[in-house]
């Protein structure tokens, strides 16, 4: 059985606590209270307490750490080297419309880098984890990235754009993305959550996963498994800078550069458009 350090013990507890909350509400999902800020971004209540309960588990573990969250934004901590990045509900459509597949996930970020990572899926009881320099998990199975090496072979992940979260050259961009990846992989997946896609991506279900215009705690558990599990994650010019930028490609070693350099030749598109 893999051994978790006391740092992931508490990370994996948090999320064990907030995860029987979100169960029983999924179970009622027709009577939750939903609210809406803005189109086609839903924050329920469920979200909230979510992310209330992961706050009160960590800062009882870890009281000096910061917070990057979904819902209530920064807060500082005494230790301004260390901070939880949460997302305690992606996938909230998903969730509203009754559809299982959402997770809760926490990163933790020391001095600018994702040192350990937790992502769950609490319907069906997976849990993805890792922390620098010990390996990815899926509960206590070792990850390896797929080792697919061709595109033509490959299923890849991604976002779709909506209303709402999306302008103009938004839409473009995908578009022409879709248009140049479609003719060349086995198969395109959008199932509706980024740290999923990133968790399935470690686990080689996908065998790589693309996507722009996410906020950090989409991919910052995300970002750690996957490199613990033997993958490539960069951002969308290749550069390890995909916290701020808000675009991510994660693969293995032989389709990061072909995903990479498709996406790179149709913003060179794009840019002659204009």
């Amino acid at each position: 059985m893999a051994r978790r350090s006391p740092l992931l013990n508490v990370m994996c507890a948090a999320v064990m606590r907030s995860a029987y909350n979100l169960r029983r509400d999924f179970g009622e999902v027709e009577q939750l209270q939903v609210s809406r800020k803005g189109p086609a971004d839903f924050v329920t209540i469920a979200d909230k307490k979510s992310e209330e309960v992961l706050v009160e588990e960590l800062q009882r573990a870890r009281p000096d750490f910061g917070f990057l969250l979904e819902e209530g934004g920064e807060i500082k901590g005494k230790d301004e080297d260390s901070r939880w990045i949460i997302d305690p509900l992606d996938g909230t459509t998903n969730f509203l419309h009754g559809i299982p597949h959402f997770a809760i996930s926490i990163a933790l970020e020391k001095r600018g880098e994702i040192v350990a990572g937790v992502i769950y899926n609490p319907i069906n009881d997976e849990l993805f984890w890792a922390e620098k320099g010990d390996g990815a998990f899926l509960n206590d199975v070792r990850l390896r990235v797929s080792g697919r090496g061709k595109l033509e072979d490959s299923i890849l992940a991604t976002g779709i754009p909506f209303k709402g979260r999306t302008d103009e050259m938004g839409f473009k961009r995908f578009n022409g993305q879709m248009a140049e990846f479609m003719p060349n992989v086995a198969g395109i997946r959008r199932i509706g959550a980024a740290s999923l896609d990133l968790a399935w991506t470690a686990a080689g279900r996908y065998d790589g996963f693309w996507e722009d215009g996410l906020s950090p705690w989409d991919m910052a558990a995300g970002i750690i498994i996957m490199q613990e599990a033997g993958g490539i994650v960069t951002d969308m010019s290749g550069r390890s800078n995909m916290l701020a930028t808000g675009g991510i490609i994660a693969s293995n070693d032989r389709l990061h550069s072909p995903i990479e350099r498709v996406i790179k030749r149709v913003e060179r598109s794009l840019a002659k458009q204009d």
